[in-house]
């Protein structure tokens, strides 16, 4: 099967190729004859497996054999995400697959942290896609910048992350914006059961595409689990980035606080290390990214702002300073490396106090990681024995999030 045989023009199917696409990914093979079909698609695909181009290339033929937007402030299609970064990216990739189309497409790319004037400067005319966050999406709708009656086309990219109730209120209002007669995709890594039950009642019925690992196709990621007492994880993550050589780290930690605080201990001990987090300026967070990608920094700490959606090429380890607070952050997590046939490690650290809470996610993984000790810093600290019934992870017992997902289903909302 290659792109050609979908009917993509040729220039869609020379930039799939420019941009290391030669044959379809299962989840493009899938999803991309269903899109040009007009069909709404619910696709649940690992990380690295090239779901932005299995929206994008579609997505772009159908607007390219569609009729231009001819009013000012309208849109022809909608992608939506939730964070900036992953914006950013999205936007970057269409515009890139777009470059060569005979009939030029517009794509604006809007989020918040930044001033809107801009924005509402650059959608003068409308645009035929618009790659955005819902809340700035929001505003711009309130400044009356753009309208939404007119799009015929709705992504929601991470869409378990823009279901979830973080963001509930703002999707319903943008939904309620939107034509009833319209086309949806939905394209994520994970869903949890109680967000496919809201996915069932957006979607008119979808071609539901789920890529299983199979056997010899998992990321090669080695995970590992090593036991430290809390106040000696900085030093831990120290002697592991000079006594193995890493040259770059993506190491999560809990807090905006906690990533500054590691940064600076490390790059007090001679190593490049930098902190990322919602704080800083899309600017900023921006020129971090680019330059630990072009590797001018040794280790980035982050919360789980760059858990999602963020491709860092080669990116050889993963570190998870605080443990996820879900199996479904952590299979995010360390699906930042492993990408696109390379081989990554994703190593934890493990103390006393979050022994139980590691033990839950290996259980939801269906995973047991042998635990290691590093000579010189091993944990003086004992592990509680769990407590009948402990959770100590989202999803042991239904959580206020979930119950509320769940009488929103009841009633149809």
């Amino acid at each position: 099967m290659t792109f050609v045989s979908f009917g993509l023009s040729p220039a869609l199917v020379c930039a799939a190729d420019a941009s290391g696409f030669s044959a379809p990914t299962p989840v493009q093979a899938q999803a991309i004859p269903a899109i040009l079909r007009g069909a709404d698609v619910l696709a649940l695909a690992q990380t690295g497996s090239g779901k932005t181009a299995a929206f994008a290339l579609p997505l772009l033929q159908r607007l390219q054999e569609g009729a231009p937007a001819a009013a000012p402030r309208r849109i022809r299609a909608l992608v939506l995400v939730p964070t900036r970064e992953l914006a950013a990216q999205v936007g970057e990739v269409l515009r890139r697959l777009a470059q060569g189309l005979p009939q030029p497409l517009k794509v604006a790319v809007v989020f918040g942290g930044v001033s809107i004037n801009p924005q509402m400067m650059g959608l003068r005319g409308g645009a035929d896609v618009v790659v955005a966050t819902p809340g700035r999406l929001l505003d711009l709708v309130e400044h009356n910048a753009l309208k939404l009656s007119h799009a015929g086309m709705l992504v929601l990219d991470e869409a378990d992350r823009l279901l979830d109730l973080g963001f509930a209120d703002e999707l319903a209002r943008v939904l309620a914006l939107l034509p009833p007669r319209r086309q949806n995709l939905f394209f994520s890594a994970t869903f949890a059961p109680a967000v496919r039950t809201l996915v069932e009642g957006l979607l008119r019925e979808p071609l539901r595409v789920e890529i299983p690992q199979a056997p010899g196709s998992e990321p090669a990621i080695l995970q590992r689990a090593i036991q430290v007492d809390a106040a000696r994880r900085t030093a831990l993550l120290r002697h592991l980035v000079k006594e193995n050589g890493w040259q770059r780290v993506l190491v999560f930690v809990a807090t905006r606080h906690a990533a500054e605080l590691v940064a600076d201990k490390l790059y007090q001990a001679g190593i490049f290390a930098i902190a990322l987090h919602g704080d800083l300026g899309p600017a900023a967070r921006k020129q971090m990214l680019d330059e630990f990608k072009d590797e001018r920094w040794e280790v980035l700490v982050t919360t789980d702002l760059a858990a999602r959606g963020i491709d860092i090429a080669r990116l050889p380890v993963v570190v998870n300073y605080d443990l996820p607070r879900s199996a479904t952050d952590y299979v995010h997590r360390i699906g930042r490396t492993g990408r696109a046939g390379e081989s990554g490690l994703a190593a934890s650290f493990v103390s006393a106090g979050t022994e139980a809470h590691f033990r839950l996610i290996e259980k939801r993984q269906h995973m047991s990681l042998p635990r290691e000790q590093v000579p010189g810093l091993e944990p003086t600290e004992a592990a509680a024995p769990p407590a009948p019934g402990a959770g100590g992870i989202k999803g042991r017992r239904p959580s206020k999030k979930d119950r509320l997902r769940a009488a929103a289903a009841r009633s149809g909302g």
